[in-house]
């Protein structure tokens, strides 16, 4: 899974065998997949080609169907998606996936979560914003 938009940069040497900035960048996308997918569903019922490319345009989240399928399947068990299939004119039926009423419910809390979370912590990485933008700076601007 990969962002898209411009390649990012990360320092990837760790001499302490940690995981590198990029597996944790993985990791990050992987952890807001759930919410991601909620999300995209809010708007009505799409199916699993609509959801992938929902996800790539609004999010930049490029996930392959090997993720979002057994994902959308969990989610269908925990009752927070239901799915049906409908035919289509092109030949083969589609399986549509909506929001249950459970799981509109979840798609508000996670994003109250990850609002009140990604706002604090933006707060706490201000001074690194700064650092980052003074290092960024033409020499004659310093």
């Amino acid at each position: 899974m990969t962002g898209g938009g411009p390649t990012r940069t990360l320092p990837s040497h760790d001499p302490m065998g940690q995981e590198t900035s990029e597996k944790w960048e993985v990791q990050l996308r992987k952890g807001c997949l759930e919410l991601a997918i909620l999300a995209s569903l809010w708007g009505g019922r799409l199916y699993g080609l609509e959801i992938l490319r929902r996800l790539e345009s609004e999010s930049d989240l490029i996930v392959s169907e090997g993720t979002v399928y057994p994902l959308l399947s969990r989610l269908k068990s925990l009752a927070l998606v239901e799915s049906e299939w409908v035919e289509s004119d092109g030949g083969h039926p589609r399986k549509y996936y909506r929001l249950t009423t459970a799981g509109k419910h979840r798609a508000i809390e996670m994003a109250r979560v990850w609002s009140e979370f990604s706002a604090s912590l933006s707060k706490l990485l201000v001074p690194l914003s700064k650092e980052r933008h003074t290092k960024e700076k033409p020499e004659k601007e310093k």
